[in-house]
């Protein structure tokens, strides 16, 4: 393994103060160095010349303060002194926490009863919520999404750190972040990433560069960047088998290759979670390493029809294939099989979905976290794995009126209470419940195992889970010092070293597909055209609109750094057409299908133009919803039709290659799945693709500043009967498009200035 050396030139602030809080950092000459609030009540013990925090104010050193210990013996000693409601606490996993809070929506949140416009209060400040749940439900690890700025970030950690150090046991938030380093800033998660931060590829174009060094030195600065923010728990990676090219999320996983995503996620976990020299505690855990929580156990990537288990309508994973053997190996043998001294990512989350059918011991089709055969026989019995499960987000809360709708996930335990399902996650073996910030239905499914197995069961069942969730504090240092230099923060965030290693990344991610005639690289000074796209409105995950508009797809003034820049066709020497992959409306699932007597079930279309599904399945796999849809026994959309909501991206590359006449065009092709390329390649001279990387980099491929070296992570079908009639768990059962020039768009093809790329990499990851 390599080590990321950053040099920051910034002196230790033994005492610094932000907010109202002050903070005092204390030496020891041999052993760790501790941080602690002056105004928490906790003091300082000092034992034989050595200091220690007297977290729970006893005035005497336990052995969970004694940082001597191992990460085991301190998380037992302590999960044995935690009351039932501290230990239900620590089973909470907050739902989206922004910074400052939203004023309305999943985010949202108050400051003394008054929304954040509105207060007097710093973005910085906690919530009214965020201090009920801390301190009522005793709940310690916090999922944050967008922060305005690092230095508020670290601000805001700060306050958190102190507000619960003085409380009970001591015990630190664990705060948490779902993939923030993209390059697109305007995705989900890092819109409000804090302005500066590096940013690379994610996902499929991470898996385009073939290179798990690339994604480890990722994981390494990373990881810099998360302690630098507070952040000691990643939500990632992604290691579900993209099998399914129609699925939703297959954008944030390592593709269809088990032997490419197995690589690729060991690396990332190994990147984030190992600490080295100083930084290092024990076993490679350390006050650098950030827990890794890899996704989603024991994979997501078979969704029947693409459809996506976030909603109803996406609730069954399938495996007409026999093939979930497959989907587990990335997990068995590469997140938990790593290189380095940690051994195994520190917490896994099962998806959403049903499992369908592959429960061969109790013949249960329920969710993965409420699975007794998917968690404890085949994740913790049958592979050994002891770390920390948490269910994903609100798998046990109720389900909207109608499959369509963004509400809680109970897939398989619809017709159970909240208490019930949260009872049916802990038998099941699961430690944490993701989005949940209430510890009354924990407390009631304790007595509900009082009833069931007496009392003694339950208070060991539960300490086996606050001794899995606490080691993975420990062993980050976050006992002995949670806070944060913020002068540090802001040179460590998006430092320019970091942000040149992500952009490199970008650059290695980006894979030229056609090439005609040698049309690329195109020198720059040329005059280039380059036409407005229409883009519909379209909804995201929270069902939030973002309104119809038309205009350019990329910043003009980047461009004219590169070449000049005409709004006339006959004038350009050339065009780049800048488009994005064909986008589903509906995501499978059309309401308006449904109000007028079918099933409510459509297609997901890779393709621009309109797809009627004349090759789909007469019957579906997978069906039912006891709740909301009783009558609903399949779910096929035979011979139903659907348009690409953004089907005037294939409008636009038409016209412009009539109005361009002979002269080139090019295609630049942002995508988040594979795609159908017989509807325009023939009729482009050049396709760049990329799966979510800056403008700049496209530019830099195009006009030759650095040569493409990008290979497909996954198969681009010939057509949507291939996609119909391949296999959701299997990989690489696609009929591949082949262009003009006779290449075919398989897994690891791409094109350097030389021609088809033949190196280590395509010989390694080959089929």
């Amino acid at each position: 393994m390599k080590k990321i050396t950053v040099t920051l030139s910034i002196a230790l602030l033994t005492n610094f103060s932000l907010t109202a809080q002050q903070f005092s950092i204390v030496k020891n000459n041999r052993g760790a160095m501790l941080g602690y609030s002056t105004s928490s009540g906790v003091k300082i013990l000092s034992v034989n010349g050595l200091k220690f925090k007297d977290l729970n104010q006893n005035g005497k050193l336990d052995r969970y303060e004694d940082w001597r210990l191992t990460a085991d013996e301190r998380a037992k000693d302590l999960a044995s002194k935690m009351t039932v409601e501290q230990i239900a606490g620590l089973m909470l996993y907050s739902r989206h926490q922004a910074l400052p809070a939203g004023v309305a929506g999943y985010n949202m949140g108050t400051y003394g009863g008054k929304v954040f416009p509105e207060s007097k209060a710093k973005a910085s400040d906690l919530t009214d919520q965020q201090k009920l749940f801390l301190k009522k439900d005793n709940l310690r690890h916090v999922l944050l999404t967008s922060v305005q700025t690092p230095e508020i970030a670290a601000t805001w950690n700060n306050n958190v750190q102190a507000f619960v150090e003085g409380i009970g046991l001591g015990i630190p938030a664990n705060n948490s972040s779902d993939p923030r380093h993209t390059a697109i800033a305007t995705s989900e998660f890092n819109a409000g990433a804090g302005g500066k931060i590096s940013m690379w590829p994610d996902g499929l174009g991470m898996a385009a560069t073939f290179d798990p060094e690339i994604v480890e030195q990722f994981g390494q600065i990373a990881a810099k960047e998360y302690r630098a923010l507070g952040i000691a728990t990643a939500l990632s990676p992604q290691i579900d088998l993209g099998s399914e090219p129609r699925w939703y999320r297959i954008a944030m996983t390592f593709g269809e290759s088990p032997l490419l995503t197995t690589d690729m996620g060991r690396a990332y976990i190994d990147g984030f979670q190992t600490s080295y020299g100083k930084d290092e505690i024990k076993d490679g855990w350390g006050y650098q390493s950030v827990n890794a929580m890899v996704k989603h156990w024991p994979s997501g990537g078979a969704e029947e029809g693409g459809r996506d288990g976030h909603w109803a309508y996406g609730k069954f994973t399938v495996y007409p294939g026999n093939n979930l053997q497959q989907h587990i190996d990335p997990f068995v043998n590469g997140a938990f099989k790593l290189k380095g001294k940690t051994a195994k990512a520190s917490a896994v989350m099962p998806y959403y979905t049903i499992t369908f059918d592959q429960d061969k011991k109790y013949k249960e089709n329920v969710a993965n976290g409420f699975s007794k055969y998917i968690i404890t026989d085949l994740l913790r019995d049958q592979y050994g794995y002891d770390g920390v499960v948490c269910t994903d987000w609100l798998v046990t809360g109720d389900e909207g009126k109608t499959p369509n709708l963004f509400a809680g996930k109970p897939w398989g335990a619809e017709a159970l209470t909240i208490a019930q399902r949260h009872y049916k996650v802990l038998m099941a073996g699961v430690d944490q419940f993701g989005g949940n910030n209430d510890q009354k239905p924990v407390l009631e499914a304790y007595q509900m195992g009082i009833k069931e197995y007496g009392e003694k069961f339950m208070r060991a069942r539960f300490e086996r889970s606050a001794v899995r969730l606490l080691k993975n504090i420990f062993r980050v240092g976050l006992f002995e010092n949670p806070y944060l230099n913020v002068a540090e923060t802001k040179a460590i965030v998006g430092n320019a070293e970091f942000m040149k290693a992500g952009y490199n990344a970008q650059l290695k991610s980006v894979i030229l597909l056609k090439n005609s005639a040698n049309v690329l690289p195109v020198k720059t000074k040329q005059t280039v055209y380059i036409p407005k796209i229409y883009t519909a409105a379209t909804k995201d995950w929270w069902g939030i609109y973002t309104a119809a508009k038309f205009e350019y797809p990329v910043n003009i003034e980047l461009v004219k750094k590169y070449y000049n820049v005409t709004d006339v066709p006959d004038q350009a020497d050339f065009a780049i057409v800048f488009v994005s992959s064909p986008q589903s409306a509906e995501g499978g699932y059309d309401i308006n299908d449904r109000k007028s007597g079918s099933n409510g079930y459509v297609p997901i279309s890779l393709q621009y133009g309109t797809y009627t599904a004349e090759s789909a399945r007469s019957k579906s796999i997978a069906a039912g919803d006891p709740v909301i849809d009783p009558t609903i026994k399949d779910r096929n959309y035979k011979d139903k039709t659907v348009t690409a909501s953004n089907t005037m991206d294939l409008r636009t590359i038409l016209d412009t290659r009539e109005m361009m006449k002979e002269k080139p065009v090019i295609v630049s092709v942002t995508a988040s799945k594979p795609m159908i390329f017989n509807e325009f390649e023939k009729s482009v001279n050049g396709i760049v693709l990329n799966f979510g990387v800056s403008t700049q980099a496209v530019l830099d491929i195009i006009s030759g500043k650095t040569e493409p070296s990008g290979l497909l992570p996954l198969q681009m079908p010939a057509n949507m009967a291939t996609v119909e009639k391949q296999k959701e768990d299997v990989p690489f059962d696609l009929i591949p498009h082949q262009d003009t020039d006779g290449n075919r768009y398989d897994f690891a093809y791409g094109l350097n200035w030389k021609g088809v790329i033949k190196d280590a990499r395509t010989e390694k990851y080959k089929k």
